[in-house]
């Protein structure tokens, strides 16, 4: 499926670069959530295998690399190659653009790149759909399921059992405003 060195290479380089950085209103460590949406990607594959199984767990462990740390795409594309380089690129909002478009913008880089990266935002944004931080307010929290939809909508037919799964998470998420 996947090569465990590898595996361990991209989680190593996630743990060093996420190293200080907690979920936001909490105390646990950030690598908690790329380990998460690692998982959430090879529970998925698991039951509907794909064809560059690799690109999507690598991609999962190292997907807010670009755009939550200093990691460069050059940085990246070195240590993991193009492939991956790319797919963590398409993953990142474009701070440069208005925050309305950002979503969007990189919806339409993922949708350019193997589906392997759309079944990443799949699996991100079903671990995001989890209790929301207290602080949110219920506007906040009706925003992100509403962003939730559309991206379950841009990427639909991704992957099947993903698919599910966002679609659940997204009706549940509506219990928490």
């Amino acid at each position: 499926m996947f090569s465990p060195d590898r595996y361990v290479a991209a989680l190593t380089f996630a743990a060093i670069r996420h190293n200080a950085q907690k979920f936001p209103g909490g105390e646990l460590p950030y690598l908690l959530h790329v380990t998460s949406v690692a998982g959430e990607v090879i529970a998925a594959l698991a039951e509907h295998p794909v064809e560059q199984p690799e690109l999507a767990v690598v991609c999962a462990l190292l997907h807010d690399s670009i755009e939550d740390t200093p990691t460069t795409h050059a940085e990246l594309a070195a240590r993991f190659g193009a492939p991956v380089a790319d797919g963590v690129q398409a993953l990142s909002k474009d701070a440069a653009l208005p925050k309305v478009d950002q979503m969007m913008d990189s919806l339409r880089r993922i949708r350019a790149q193997p589906r392997e990266i759309a079944i990443v935002k799949l699996a991100d944004r079903i671990t995001n759909l989890a209790e929301p931080p207290a602080f949110w307010t219920t506007d906040k929290r009706q925003r992100y399921r509403d962003e939730a939809i559309v991206i379950a909508d841009t990427l639909a037919g991704t992957h099947p059992v993903l698919d599910a799964r966002i679609r659940a998470r997204i009706e549940r998420y509506a219990t928490y405003f």
